[in-house]
């Protein structure tokens, strides 16, 4: 099966989504069996069916035609950040939602000032 970059990006962004292609079709209200011959030919949708992708994907059309101007990047990369702050202090996380709201806010305010 030849696949274009657009459906490459589309299906890349569904699996970011945890969704199918059957959920595509159904919010762009398109066939299904229209998108996989689409697939399967390696063509491009016309301009009005890429833009129902890009919005049912949350993406720009830019970015399934281009690759560029891609937003599910930048939440990866700010997703991967979390991820990375959370292990590197989760005993402190822990330890924190154990206090009591009073201490919470008395760490807050230590913190805070031990800041300065």
């Amino acid at each position: 099966m030849v696949m274009s970059d657009f459906w490459h990006r589309v299906d890349e962004e569904l699996d970011y989504l945890g969704k199918n292609r059957t959920y595509l079709a159904n919010k762009c209200n398109f066939s299904l069996t229209n998108f996989n011959l689409g697939i399967k030919r390696g063509s491009t949708p016309s301009a009005d069916l890429a833009v129902k992708i890009a919005s049912a994907l949350g993406v720009t059309v830019e970015f399934l035609v281009t690759g560029s101007n891609n937003p599910t990047q930048k939440n990866n990369q700010e997703e991967s950040e979390q991820l990375r702050l959370y292990r590197k202090h989760s005993e402190i996380i822990k330890k924190c939602e154990e206090l009591s709201p009073e201490k919470e806010k008395l760490l807050v305010t230590f913190i805070d000032e031990f800041g300065k």
